[in-house]
């Protein structure tokens, strides 16, 4: 008997910080994570405030809306550390631009005392900001983007959020990484007809009723003449609608 494939546990993450470089200093202010397992949320999440020991920047608190005072009584990345890593350990980490993320959260690992583990060893990371990049090259691939190009609400991203953010790109994920897996109709069940669900094209009977074509009226036809006229004197005789129409009565 063949041993059961293990179900696929992939972490959403994001962080918010106190500015942009970890290498000036900056600190994680907020971890936010959401777990699916075969690609299905679970519904369990972590998400965490983090006092930085620093100040936030001016320009950090117009992006998330996180100040300085809403930190002043949370716990230090230390106290999580150990509650973040068992959390994440063993996933796939999903994460949109990874390098920011990670490199914070490496920095971060590498202030605790002893030997800590750099991110990459004990998790998979999969970056959406590349996988967007090469679905969607020469496009704009930010997570707002990607949530307009696939119909995803974020309408409640006034502000960047980590826990938020992490639950939007989840969407965003799991559409960007579905795909279609067959040609079957989405109403067909794909168990029938055989392994896969493959029944072929279905074709539509010969003797069918004919379609009804409805054909423009004269005002109709007058007004499409009056729009194309605009348009050809618009673009200085280039309207391609009239010089097709005139070739195709010669």
């Amino acid at each position: 008997m063949e041993a059961d494939t293990p179900v696929m546990r992939e972490i959403i993450f994001d962080t918010e910080t106190t500015g942009i470089d970890p290498n000036d200093g900056h600190r994680i202010i907020e971890i936010g994570c959401v777990e699916l397992v075969g690609r299905k949320l679970t519904g369990r999440h972590f998400h965490r405030y983090i006092n930085p020991e620093r100040e936030v920047e001016a320009g950090a608190i117009e992006v998330h809306g996180i100040t300085n005072e809403m930190l002043a009584d949370k716990p230090l990345f230390s106290a999580v550390a150990e509650e973040f890593l068992d959390f994440v350990r063993g996933a796939e980490l999903v994460i949109h631009n990874a390098p920011f993320d990670v490199g914070f959260l490496d920095m971060e690992l590498a202030r605790l005392p002893g030997r800590q583990p750099k991110l990459a060893e004990i998790c998979g990371v999969v970056d959406t900001l590349v996988m967007a990049r090469q679905k969607h090259p020469g496009q704009r691939n930010s997570l707002d983007a990607l949530c307009q190009r696939y119909f995803v609400d974020n309408s409640q991203r006034d502000l960047h959020g980590a826990l938020l953010d992490a639950e939007i790109l989840a969407d965003v994920y799991l559409i960007m990484t579905g795909g279609q897996t067959n040609l079957a109709l989405a109403g067909e069940d794909s168990n029938e007809g055989g392994e896969g669900g493959n029944k072929g094209i279905r074709r539509l009977p010969a003797d069918r009723p004919a379609l009804t074509v409805v054909r423009a009226s004269e005002d109709e036809l007058a007004a499409h003449l009056e729009q194309l006229q605009i348009i050809d004197k618009a673009s200085g005789g280039n309207c391609l609608w009239r010089s097709t129409e005139a070739s195709d009565g010669n």
